[in-house]
């Protein structure tokens, strides 16, 4: 009776090895092509709303930063380069008059470096130091920042600084224009 258990268990324990190492069935399986689309976004600038550069007297310098420029490029072009360029308005105070009038180009503008990039490709800025300093026009627009190649998304940012060449001629008052910034 003793052989016949020990018989017993081991063609149980040899049955269950040979049940344990036959080949598993293959689990069915299935494929979906899957696509998905990335959108095509925008090329966008933002400046600040408001400046104010200070003051000085007539035949004087006035130097001051216009605040954060900022580019951002959401595109996702293959080729994401993009050009950012400025302008300024005429300035006056009071009636406007000729000595109350302080034209762009006796405004110079310089971009300076990058305070922020993200993303691949080349950035430069349009006037890296003062020394590179060019007058604003109302009619001819300045490169202010440029970036090259690159893919997909990308942003740059820089504080641009201005200096008011301000006529000896100038009427004393507050003297309002607009500089505006663009990017293509």
């Amino acid at each position: 009776m003793r052989t016949a258990k020990i018989c017993l268990a081991g063609a149980a324990a040899a049955a269950m090895v040979g049940f344990l190492a036959a080949p598993a069935a293959a689990a069915p399986t299935d494929t979906t092509d899957t696509t998905f689309e990335v959108l095509v976004g925008t090329l966008d600038i933002v400046a600040p709303a408001t400046a104010d550069l200070g003051d000085g007297a007539p035949g004087g310098v006035i130097t001051g930063q216009l605040g954060v420029v900022t580019v951002t490029d959401s595109r996702g072009a293959a080729d994401a380069s993009w050009v950012a360029s400025v302008t300024a308005s005429v300035f006056q105070t009071g009636g406007g008059s000729p000595p109350e009038t302080i034209l762009p180009e006796e405004i110079d503008y310089w971009s300076g470096p990058a305070t922020a990039t993200t993303g691949d490709g080349t950035f430069t800025p349009g006037q890296a130091t003062a020394a590179n300093a060019l007058p604003l026009s109302s009619v001819t627009p300045l490169t202010a920042f440029t970036h090259g190649g690159g893919s997909g998304g990308n942003t740059a940012s820089w504080n641009p600084t201005l200096e008011v060449n301000v006529p000896l001629d100038s009427i004393a008052g507050v003297y309002s224009g607009t500089v505006t910034h663009s990017v293509a």
